[in-house]
């Protein structure tokens, strides 16, 4: 089978098959974890990993997620080259990719043509298989032509394998080798599978409040886990919002940050779900 063009947003997704060499990286940061039974355990390094898990997955999910797929704000060239960078040291690909990809799955939400739906595909293909073929290797660039114009960050995308490693190696200089697997390897692990918990896990359990006409649903443990991004029955019904928990119990921690940069103008534009659009709740029929 040939691999998708670049251009392409219609390809039928590939085969269920591992490319074992490929995959090789992913599984060692796996692997690597297991090494914390030779480092043992201490507060200190499990505050490390939560440090390290909490400030990428947000970096993932205001960067990668709410500014990069879908626009929801609006901040400088420089700020978005640093958040780039920074939810590059996830080690989950590129900027381009990332948004790529997480624009297309909203096109064909839990449709033929959507590459990790539950519905579609089941839960292991959507969780982690659809990531260990070759078939989405590409980045789509046709998808993110408002960001192919900064050389920047096609840069980074080329090299994304970069990010991931000084980030590493940072860690590594300053709390040495049981700080490189509880802060790198433990944290990327926990950060890999929360992220992809919202493609598998948030299609198939939790709450439905819109008609968003595909499974996604709401979870509040991974709303806590991913800092928000678990609402994504109301992420579904309104794409561009840049909160996604839209009750004041709804805990949105990426909101919260960028409420925080907004008062010093670091962004701005934030775009929140209108009322309507918020209060228009319908009742499932099963």
């Amino acid at each position: 089978m040939t691999r998708p063009s670049g251009d392409s947003i219609s390809a039928q997704p590939g085969p269920e098959t591992i490319q074992w060499a490929t995959a090789i990286p992913f599984f060692l940061v796996h692997l690597m974890s297991l090494w914390a039974f030779k480092t043992g355990i201490s507060l200190e390094l499990v505050v490390l990993a939560l440090a390290s898990y909490y400030l990428r997955m947000l970096a993932i999910t205001a960067g990668y997620h709410r500014y990069f797929s879908h626009r929801s704000y609006k901040t400088s060239r420089v700020f978005q080259f640093l958040l780039a960078v920074l939810a590059m040291t996830s080690a989950q690909k590129g900027v381009l990719w990332w948004a790529a990809h997480h624009r297309h799955h909203h096109k064909h939400s839990d449709q033929a043509l959507d590459r990790h739906s539950p519905v579609q595909r089941g839960f292991w293909y959507s969780h982690v298989g659809w990531l260990l073929t070759n078939e989405y290797d590409e980045t789509e660039f046709a998808i993110v032509k408002d960001l192919v114009k900064y050389p920047e960050l096609r840069l980074l995308n080329r090299f994304h394998y970069v990010p991931p490693f000084l980030y590493a190696l940072l860690i590594y200089a300053i709390w040495g080798f049981p700080g490189l697997i509880w802060g790198f390897f433990i944290s990327t692990t926990v950060l890999y599978h929360c992220t992809f918990f919202i493609n598998s896990l948030t299609h198939i359990i939790g709450r439905v409040r819109y008609d968003s006409r595909d499974g996604s649903r709401n979870s509040f443990i991974l709303a806590i886990l991913c800092c928000g991004e678990g609402w994504h029955n109301n992420h579904h019904y309104y794409q561009s919002s840049v909160n996604q928990g839209w009750r004041w119990w709804e805990i949105d921690f990426s909101y919260y940050l960028l409420i925080l940069l907004s008062w010093f103008r670091i962004v701005w534009d934030l775009r929140t779900v209108p009322d309507h659009i918020r209060d228009n709740t319908y009742a499932p029929s099963s």
